[in-house]
């Protein structure tokens, strides 16, 4: 599990296709690799991966095509910094929100704004996501726990907005409009829309059927 708060960047050293998918190795900053052993789980850009060989600064990890379909790994090149966040651990403060580094999807970027007081970057959400979109509410972008602004759900529209230490923690700076970000939409939001869905689907088919619309 992770908390969105970005503890460094991680530079993509080499980037080798493989049959399965994907092979990158990260340049990581050596602060981040205290006790990262084989098989840890790592954020990189919100995606969990697994660590498969450790050489000093450099780790590597395997991307599978599930996980190139679903985020934009498969968009990186050779230079990119990425954001990097270990697993929390039990009793660690979590000062962004629950997430679990499985990928909701990608979401192209309207705009992007990194100077100034109206500094955001606002995103198309593609469907089913877009349901999950509230105004307040979380959003993680890129492994970044952020809080929308505004959100229209049924334009699927979302900004964020973003103070100075988000835009110089993260590698935000690399993307321009028309990019795409990984988003993992927030658990608990998911599963109390879907709940609420399935309860008024229910009442709208007993009440079809002339039955009592109870839940």
């Amino acid at each position: 599990m992770y908390t969105g708060i970005v503890q460094g960047l991680g530079r993509v050293v080499t980037l080798t296709p493989t049959i399965s998918g994907l092979h990158l190795t990260l340049r990581i900053p050596q602060a981040l690799l205290h006790d990262l052993q084989i098989g840890a789980s790592v954020s990189v850009d919100g995606v969990c991966l697994s660590v498969v060989t450790i050489e000093g600064e450099l780790v590597s990890f395997d991307a599978i095509n599930a996980t190139l379909e679903r985020t934009n790994l498969g968009d990186r090149l050779v230079g990119d910094v990425v954001n990097i966040e270990r697993s929390a651990r039990q009793g660690d403060e979590n000062g962004g929100h629950a997430m679990y580094g499985h990928v909701s999807d990608t979401a192209r970027i309207s705009s992007i704004v990194l100077d100034g007081p109206r500094a955001h970057v606002e995103l198309h959400v593609r469907a089913p996501w877009r349901n999950y979109l509230f105004p307040r509410g979380f959003l993680s972008i890129n492994g970044c726990s952020l809080t929308l602004a505004e959100a229209d759900s049924e334009r699927g529209y979302c900004r964020v907005n973003l103070i100075p230490e988000t835009i110089r923690v993260t590698g935000l700076f690399q993307y321009r409009a028309g990019d795409r970000l990984n988003i993992e939409v927030e658990q608990q939001t998911q599963v109390l829309v879907d709940v609420i869905e399935r309860v008024l689907e229910r009442q709208a088919r007993r009440a079809a059927n002339g039955a009592p619309s109870a839940a």
